[in-house]
């Protein structure tokens, strides 16, 4: 087998932006339960144990701490959460979430209840990479903008759109994961706090 052919075979690009027809076409059936029209994939790849990425991520909990435009996320039980997320204008938007499927150390897939102020669902994969070089983490995700394209327009504008912060969200978790703290270019706590709005 050429070295040509067998880097085709394996392509790792998230689902929703491999050159891989078959892979694209299949992304939003990747998904458990797939809610949304826009799809985004992106990976980041941390040198970091897979179980212990994982189980940071598990922890709901934890997930304010790195994702920018999340307010708060409440369990309610294993299985259920309850997400508060800052939209544009000073807005924020909520729903409840539910677990479709989960292997340990390996993958989250969730989607949102009905009654979402966003729809969503979607998974996040932690795979080995090559070369021992830690975790590849794979956030891939559907959602249903508010007030639909007009509403995806408004929040990349104020850069609120999902596909823009779940770049930012993994390199976020890349910093955190591997040196214990998140990269900021404010000088003071009150340029800090003008930063997270």
């Amino acid at each position: 087998m050429s070295d040509t052919h067998s880097r085709e075979q394996r392509d790792d690009a998230p689902a929703a932006t491999s050159k891989r027809s078959e892979i694209v076409d299949g992304a939003a059936e990747a998904l458990v339960e797939a809610k949304g029209s826009s799809l985004s994939g992106r990976t980041v790849t941390i040198n970091r144990p897979r179980s212990e990425l994982f189980a940071y991520w598990r922890d709901f909990g934890n997930l304010a701490s790195f994702m920018d435009n999340v307010v708060s996320v409440d369990a309610s039980d294993p299985q259920r959460s309850h997400w508060v997320v800052k939209a544009p204008g000073g807005k924020t938007v909520e729903w409840d979430s539910i677990i479709t499927e989960e292997r340990d150390g390996e993958l989250i897939a969730w989607s949102s209840t009905e009654g979402a102020d966003v729809p969503n669902s979607g998974r996040i994969d932690f795979t080995d990479a090559p070369g021992g070089r830690g975790t590849r983490v794979t956030a891939t995700i559907a959602y249903d903008p508010p007030a639909g394209v007009v509403g995806k327009l408004i929040a990349k504008i104020f850069q609120r759109e999902p596909a823009i912060q779940a770049r930012r969200d993994l390199r976020r978790f890349k910093q955190l994961m591997e040196t214990g703290e998140i990269a900021t270019a404010a000088r003071t706590r009150a340029e800090l706090e003008e930063e997270k709005d």
